[in-house]
């Protein structure tokens, strides 16, 4: 009797540590139409506010499961096209040339500011894409995705200050407060609305992007689990990706938003996903990103890795040169760490015994950046790291710095 009672409390007690959203659209479930397993779509918003983050337990579920992530675009493909930082970075020096900043204010980005996560949403989810070796899917390019946006802009509205999507920023708060309640037909009739005064622009930016997406997701359900995030004003309305699912025969239903108050296994194996290893055979050089870098192989034998986190506007960049010279240490790091204030490169001792020379460099059009310089008698390694006021005067970069080698 005892025991049972003692089960009976414990279920009681989980239920109660068990919040439930009932109202909560964002996440859905694909399914019928001769599917053999089930696929998932959900609702994002473009930016890295970290209350975007507080996902479900039943969307780790799905991103666990899922075979291929589809996105709207290649967003990595941002890395070397953009700096997403709107904010100049206000560095100050002391007498030791030691850097501050003389605001706490977080540097702003396209998606977000430095207060956010790393990475916006749709960023993260192509990020965990490459960590876990799922396969990814893009319904567009980004060239296309930012001739609509362009078009869309050209067409202003007075009172509103415009932003990336041309919607404007008091319109971006409205939406984001729907966005938090899960309410992705208010979504889309606010954004139909929102651009009502935009010739074309609901039916470039939403209708005819949704046939596109639906189409896409329609080939590659066919083929195994899908873990789809674009959006969520491209999911509600008659026109929306739900509604032409279920005209195609699929079985689309809401998943409800649980949220337990102990992780989950799936969750707890999505975080786990947090870096990539990259090992360079040639050099012997074994870099850990946040996620996969784009790797450039230049004509000269030399590798260029880049990662960039959009949401905070942070860069780390790792360059593997073969040395053809008898340059000395303090020679590279002379050519590579461009000074312009009394803080010189100094000479560190890693706790492998490596010796590197390290400091704050100056250069277009980066600005300020860390930089980090190790050779072998064959490779030579720069690193850099740099992004907002909070970045640059905090340990990030040689956080990073440590987890780039080079064999002896």
């Amino acid at each position: 009797m005892r025991v049972l009672l003692f089960a009976y409390l414990l279920i009681g007690f989980s239920g109660f540590s068990q919040l439930y959203e009932p109202e909560n659209e964002l996440l859905w479930e694909v399914s019928g139409n001769g599917l053999k397993e089930k696929s998932y779509l959900f609702g994002t918003f473009h930016n890295n506010h970290k209350d975007l983050f507080r996902f479900p337990d039943t969307l780790y579920y799905a991103l666990n499961k899922a075979k291929t992530i589809a996105l709207e675009t290649d967003l990595f493909s941002l890395f070397k096209k953009v700096d997403v930082r709107e904010s100049d970075v206000n560095l100050q020096f002391d007498m030791y040339g030691d850097p501050y900043t003389t605001t706490d204010k977080a540097t702003s980005t396209v998606y977000g500011n430095e207060d956010g996560m790393p990475q916006f949403v749709d960023a993260y989810f192509q990020q965990y894409a490459s960590n876990a070796s799922k396969s990814l899917f893009f319904f567009e390019s980004y060239e296309d995705q930012l001739k609509v946006f362009t078009g869309i802009k050209k067409n202003k509205q007075p009172y509103l200050q415009e932003n990336l999507l041309g919607i404007g920023e008091l319109r971006e708060e409205v939406v984001f407060n729907l966005y938090l309640k899960g309410q992705i037909n208010k979504i889309e009739e606010f954004t139909r609305k929102s651009l009502r005064y935009s010739k074309n622009g609901y039916l470039d930016l939403i209708v005819t992007r949704n046939g596109i997406m639906a189409e896409g997701l329609d080939s590659i359900i066919k083929k195994g689990s899908v873990f789809c995030a674009v959006g969520a004003s491209h999911l509600g309305g008659t026109t929306g990706i739900i509604a032409q699912l279920r005209k195609k025969g699929y079985t689309v239903r809401k998943v409800a938003a649980t949220y337990s108050e102990m992780p989950q296994p799936e969750k707890r194996k999505v975080r786990e996903a947090n870096f990539y290893r990259y090992q360079n055979e040639q050099s012997d050089v074994v870099a850990m990103f946040p996620g996969q870098p784009v790797e450039t192989i230049r004509t000269d034998g030399s590798v260029e890795l880049l990662y960039c986190e959009l949401g905070q506007g942070n860069t780390y960049r790792v360059e593997i040169i073969p040395i053809t010279d008898t340059l000395s240490l303090e020679d590279y790091a002379n050519i590579h760490i461009a000074s312009s204030t009394i803080l010189e490169p100094t000479k560190v001792q890693l706790d492998d015994g490596t010796i590197v020379m390290e400091g704050l460099s100056d250069t277009y059009p980066e600005g300020y950046n860390w930089v980090r310089v190790m050779k072998n008698d064959t490779t030579l390694v720069v690193m850099k790291a740099y992004g907002g006021n909070k970045f640059m005067v905090s340990n990030r970069q040689k956080n990073f710095f440590a987890k780039v080698w080079l064999g002896q």
